[in-house]
């Protein structure tokens, strides 16, 4: 797949051809769901918490005798079916983590990549630089590459121009700034483009396309 290779102006200075082990994988939708599934429960705490009925404070003592009164028996004015009572059923601390096969998630990214280049959403600048770190200056390149769509931008290393592009980035709305090395699922279904300079590219090479072959 040949795909044009813009500056940070938008303007056409070369093209590239993507490798197609990578972005012209077969394109498995189960194992996207998989992989997408396992990020999302892993990114869990799993830290929620309710009081049983003997970790709620009062309720020490009958509130009264067993017999005699009239009324039902209880033990506790702490039991479940009182007023501020303690709780059943209800969610206590768990771990969520999913396990996955190192190799079946660079499957699903690969088939998430196919997909991502089948929808024209992959946009390859050929270097992520700027003159200064503002805001204004990466809008304007993001409005020049994507138009209006919102954009997760990879970067191939963390060196000055790195530096100057992650406080560029870090405060758009519609832009994620995201190494190469850490590309997942979850971030490339929530963008509607790809922006990644020809450095970045060598890096999806390098981690993707020889254990396709």
């Amino acid at each position: 797949m040949i795909v044009d290779v813009f500056n940070m102006k938008g303007e056409k200075v070369e093209t590239v051809e993507l490798p197609p082990e990578i972005f012209e994988a077969k394109v498995n939708v189960a194992l996207m769901h998989q992989a997408f599934v396992q990020q999302m429960a892993n990114a869990r705490l799993g830290t929620h918490k309710t009081k049983t009925r003997s970790e709620v404070s009062g309720g020490g003592r009958k509130p009264w005798r067993q017999k005699g009164t009239g009324r039902a028996r209880q033990g506790s004015i702490r039991a479940p079916h009182w007023v501020h009572g303690g709780v059943v059923h209800k969610p206590r601390p768990r771990q969520y983590t999913q396990h996955m096969p190192v190799k079946m998630r660079r499957a699903a990214l690969r088939s998430a990549l196919t997909v991502k280049a089948q929808e024209k959403g992959i946009v390859v600048v050929k270097d992520l630089t700027l003159e200064a770190p503002k805001t204004r200056l990466m809008a304007q390149a993001l409005r020049a590459l994507v138009g209006n769509a919102s954009a997760l931008v990879l970067a191939a290393e963390k060196d000055a121009a790195y530096e100057v592009v992650m406080l560029s980035t870090r405060n758009l709305p519609n832009a994620k700034l995201l190494m190469a090395n850490y590309l997942n699922i979850r971030d490339l279904f929530t963008y509607d483009k790809l922006v990644m300079p020809l450095k970045a590219l060598d890096v999806l090479k390098a981690n993707l396309a020889q254990e396709a072959a």
